[in-house]
């Protein structure tokens, strides 16, 4: 017996808060950064496709040059000289056809003006550098391309705005220039866009339009280019053209004062905030994508899994089962462990529905592990001579396991909770897979007692689709995990093979199931073996409790990792067994959140019905699933109405509880054991389960 504090071994130690603090200032950022990425590169709020014109521009504009200079409320346009071209590039930078345009006119020693948009422009910051250090002319072509005569006035004042904050981040400048996208010649800034114009034109800006498509080098024009094959063929072919003397920048070309303008430090540094907002929101939209992809095809691979494995399990049923010509069937007598703590609420009714049990043999021990209730006291008064009461001081649940162990009468050694009650078959079946020689513990089938409420229910469908179905895929592929305290059986000498329950993690059961396989032992499961257990009943007790599930399973896990490279029911255990935790119940869990994040996103963004598709897709197929769980475990198949409510807050605590254990892990926190508190309704559910079953088997 260790501990003397009533409280030490199962209150819970204090983690580290920091990583909560980081991730409430870091989420904010990420979430402004993924917001700005969608509002601007989707276009919110900005149209797409510019409308037919319903006003022409002046006579003045769509007699003069290209170049069109509206301050002052005045219209004043210019032209390039005869034989002078102005080679300009609308959009981009592109990380593609800007560097060859970029040497080619480095091969020609030609200068020439790049129309950018400022959402490419933060993207790739390393262009627009090279663009303005090569000698070459920056504009505006606005911040994404939106058509500006469409857009709200708040977005036709951010495109402009934010795209001058990227060329201030990148190379420090602002621009003067600025040419309307979707528009070539002079004359298309007709209707909503000639109103865009001269807005842009009261703020300062110079328009740069391109001359007609049939007007001839010679002439002088002004040629508008895109950034793709054409325009790099179309460039080489008109630096070639004997008819030009002289290539050069639209400024210079039209004799104004130079386009681009140095900033203060202030906007300087304005401007790399939004690069940086920039780069961060694209890099996160398109690390969701991949995440998103690779959790995807996780999470359909394990439903298909646990469906092929299910059916399979349900074919080899009778493998194990008494009767079966090679297998004999178990009486002998049971030794049945009940460690307790504070568990007056349930401990009666847990001994007496083990009292009741069709298997008679039994030695029930009852450890109180130094409760400060009356759960001894109540253990004492059922007065069966079978019962036994052992007292110890607080040392933790695999201390009192292990005292009763050490108590234990006999070769078949059930461990059970607290809180769980036994259908009176339960123990006859959960022990009749011992028969074989080679198995040496055996999971029972666990089910929720107090399922009335719906954090109940949520449970109920975790136990039937998650728990249970995962206990069948593993008894397939021989590699079962855990015998959970609720019910499960062990041959004591393979119990004292390992040293017993350790006390090396907080998760004992799992540690010692994997103990057992280390050492030879196959792990089954018996579907049939039921019994009732009580679930946390408020969202804190449910969060400490599988807080501890997950983190002492990280521990059980890292503690037998050997297991992996090891041979026999051990290495096929690690290999199977081990690999399936960590890749579907810690690294899925911990990309699960980027579904939800881009399923929001994708609503936001990308329009509702593709968030929809999606989100409707993956719940039907999980309510496909958890349809046929339920089927194979005989529960009502009404009990689906709460699985999709429980995608908005359940899965949601489940994905925290997993990245707090792993940082706790990672930080070398100790947990202690709890409890949560107990109202004794694990048997609330019996009597409507035998009520169904008999419907369900007529």
């Amino acid at each position: 017996m260790r501990g003397r504090s009533n409280r030490g071994r199962h209150a819970q130690s204090r983690d580290p808060r920091g990583h909560w603090l980081l991730l409430s200032l870091v989420l904010p950022l990420v979430f402004g950064a993924l917001f700005f990425e969608g509002w601007t590169t989707h276009e919110v709020d900005a149209a797409k496709v510019r409308s037919d014109c319903t006003q022409p521009v002046p006579p003045a504009v769509e007699k003069g040059g290209p170049v069109v200079d509206l301050r002052g409320g005045t219209v004043k346009t210019a032209a390039m000289p005869a034989r002078t071209v102005a080679l300009t590039y609308d959009g981009g930078p592109d990380p593609v056809w800007t560097p060859r345009l970029l040497d080619l006119l480095r091969k020609h020693h030609v200068h020439a003006t790049f129309f950018l948009y400022g959402a490419q422009a933060a993207q790739h910051p390393d262009l627009v550098r090279r663009i303005r250090d090569e000698g070459h002319e920056i504009g505006s072509n606005t911040y994404t391309g939106a058509v500006m005569g469409e857009a709200s006035p708040l977005r036709a004042r951010m495109e402009l705005s934010l795209t001058q904050k990227a060329l201030a981040g990148t190379v420090g400048i602002h621009t003067r220039l600025l040419r309307l996208p979707q528009t070539t010649s002079a004359d298309t800034m007709c209707g909503a866009e000639w109103k865009a114009a001269k807005k842009a034109g009261a703020e300062g800006y110079t328009l740069v339009a391109a001359d007609r498509w049939y007007r001839k080098p010679a002439q002088g024009l002004i040629r508008q280019f895109s950034l793709n094959d054409t325009a790099y063929k179309d460039t080489e072919r008109l630096l070639a053209n004997r008819n030009v003397d002289r290539f050069t920048t639209v400024t210079a070309g039209a004799k104004l004062a130079p386009a681009e303008k140095t900033v203060s430090g202030t906007e300087q540094g304005l401007g790399k905030a939004l690069v940086w907002v920039k780069v961060a929101g694209y890099t996160f939209v398109h690390g969701m994508t991949w995440v998103l992809g690779i959790a995807g095809t996780l999470g359909v691979l394990r439903l298909a899994s646990l469906v092929v494995f299910a059916r399979t399990h349900v074919r080899r049923l009778t493998r194990f089962r008494p009767g079966s010509p090679w297998l004999r069937e178990v009486a002998g007598p049971v030794t049945v462990l009940v460690p307790a703590y504070n568990e007056e609420a349930g401990i009666e009714s847990t001994v007496r529905s083990l009292l009741a049990s069709a298997h008679v043999q039994l030695q029930i021990i009852v450890i109180d592990d130094g409760s400060t209730d009356d759960t001894a006291d109540i253990a004492v008064r059922i007065g069966d001579p079978r019962v036994e009461v052992i007292r110890q001081y607080n040392a933790g649940k695999a201390a009192a396991l292990n005292t009763g162990l050490a108590h234990a009468r006999y070769e078949i050694v059930v461990m059970v909770d607290a809180d769980t009650v036994f259908e009176p078959d339960a123990v006859y079946r959960l022990i009749q897979p011992l028969a074989h020689p080679a198995v040496g513990a055996v999971s029972g089938n666990t089910k929720v007692g107090n399922r009335g409420r719906l954090l109940g229910q949520w449970q109920h469908l975790e136990y039937v689709f998650g728990f249970n179905l995962d206990r069948r895929m593993f008894e397939v592929l021989e590699c079962m995990p855990t015998v959970p305290g609720a019910i499960g059986a062990f041959r004591r000498d393979a119990l004292m093979g390992v040293g017993g329950v350790s006390e090396d993690t907080l998760a004992e059961d799992t540690d010692l199931t994997m103990a057992l396989w280390q050492a030879g032992w196959r792990v089954v499961y018996e579907e049939s073996a039921i019994a009732w257990t009580e679930v946390p009943t408020s969202l804190r007790q449910l969060w400490r409790q599988r807080y501890r599930w997950c983190y002492g399973t990280i521990q059980a896990m890292w503690k037998h990792r050997r297991a992996v490279i090891e041979v026999g029911p051990s290495g096929r255990f690690g290999r199977r067994g081990l690999s399936y935790l960590a890749l579907f119940q810690v690294a899925l869990p911990l990309l699960a959140p980027v579904v939800d994040v881009f399923a929001l996103y994708a609503a936001l963004f990308r329009g509702p019905v593709l968030a929809a598709t999606v989100w409707f897709g993956f719940l039907g197929l999980q309510l496909a699933c958890c349809a046929y769980a339920l089927k194979l475990d005989r529960e009502p198949v009404k009990s689906l109405w709460a699985m999709p409510f429980q995608l908005f807050v359940y899965r949601q605590l489940m994905y925290l509880v997993v990245i707090q254990s792993v940082v706790a892990f990672l930080l070398g926190t100790r947990l202690k054991w709890q409890r949560m508190q107990r109202s004794g309704t694990a048997a609330q559910q019996i009597g409507q389960s035998v009520a169904y079953e008999g419907l369900t088997s007529r």
